[in-house]
C-alpha cells in the first residue's frame, strides 16, 4: 500500500519560513520523481517545485529562490524549504510521487496558512 504522508504545514507570520516533508512508503522511493503542488482556495492545484530521481530541480518561476526542494532516499523523504512566506503562498500543500504520467500517487495535503 503505498502512502505519501505530508507534515510541517501550518500557520506562520508573512515573512517567515516553513519546511514541508513527505514521507513514502510502499514505493521505491528512489526511481521516482517527487514534486509539491499546491492549491489555494478557490483555484487550480498548480506545480510548486519536482526533483527527479537523480536530483534535478524545477520549480515554478515565481517561487524559485524562496521555495527549496530536496530528497533524502535514505529516509524516503522529499522535504520542501520555504522562506519569505507571504499570503499568496497560503494553501494546501501537496507531495506527489511519479513514475511515469500514468503510474503516480498523491499525499492528502498539509495545510500552509500566512497570516498575521
Amino acid at each position: 500500500q503505498v502512502q505519501l504522508v505530508e507534515s510541517g504545514g501550518g500557520l506562520v507570520q508573512p515573512g517567515g519560513s516553513l519546511r514541508l516533508s513527505c514521507a513514502a512508503s510502499g514505493i521505491i522511493f528512489r526511481l521516482y520523481q517527487m514534486g509539491w503542488y499546491r492549491q489555494a482556495p478557490g483555484k487550480q492545484r498548480e506545480l510548486v517545485a519536482t526533483i527527479t530521481n537523480v536530483g534535478s530541480t524545477n520549480y515554478a518561476g515565481s517561487l524559485k529562490g524562496r521555495f527549496t526542494i530536496s530528497r533524502d532516499n535514505a529516509k524516503n523523504t522529499v522535504y520542501l524549504q520555504m522562506n519569505s512566506l507571504n499570503a499568496e503562498d497560503t494553501a494546501v500543500y501537496y507531495c506527489r510521487a511519479t513514475y511515469t504520467s500514468d503510474y503516480y500517487y498523491w499525499g492528502q495535503g498539509t495545510q500552509v496558512t500566512v497570516s498575521s
